[in-house]
C-alpha cells in the first residue's frame, strides 16, 4: 500500500517529504508493532496559503496519511479530513480544496483504484 501510495502521488506531481516507519523504529530498539508508516506529503503552492492564513496549521501541514497493518492482516488507511483541519486551525474555508488531497488519496488507496 505504501509503495502504490508513493506511485499516486508520483503521478499527480505531490511532494513525498518523507516517510515515518514507526514498525521499523520499534523493532530497532526491541519491540514488536505491526507494520504502521506515516506519509508525509504536500505542495507548498498549497499548504503555504493555509499557514499564512493560520500558522498553527503548520501543526498539522505537510498532509499525512498513515498505513497500518492489524493483528489479522487488514490495512487501514487513515488521514485528517479537510473540515477537521478547517475547523481545528480555523482558516478560510475556501482554502479547504488546498488540502483536499489528502482525502482523495486515501479513498483511491482504500478502493485500489487510481
Amino acid at each position: 500500500m505504501v509503495k502504490k501510495l508513493e506511485d499516486l502521488l508520483q503521478a499527480r506531481g505531490v511532494r513525498l517529504f518523507a516517510v515515518v516507519d514507526h514498525s521499523g523504529e520499534a523493532s530497532r530498539v526491541g519491540l514488536r508493532m505491526n507494520p504502521t508508516k506515516l506519509m508525509i506529503f504536500g505542495d507548498p503552492r498549497a499548504g503555504t496559503p493555509i499557514m499564512i492564513a493560520a500558522p498553527t496549521a503548520a501543526l498539522d501541514l505537510p498532509l499525512k496519511i498513515l498505513v497500518s497493518e492489524d493483528d489479522g492482516g487488514l490495512v487501514r488507511i487513515s488521514c485528517n479530513s479537510a473540515e477537521y483541519l478547517q475547523a481545528r486551525h480555523d482558516f478560510p474555508r475556501e482554502l479547504m480544496r488546498n488540502i483536499a488531497a489528502a482525502e482523495v488519496l486515501a479513498k483511491t488507496l482504500a478502493e485500489g483504484t487510481d
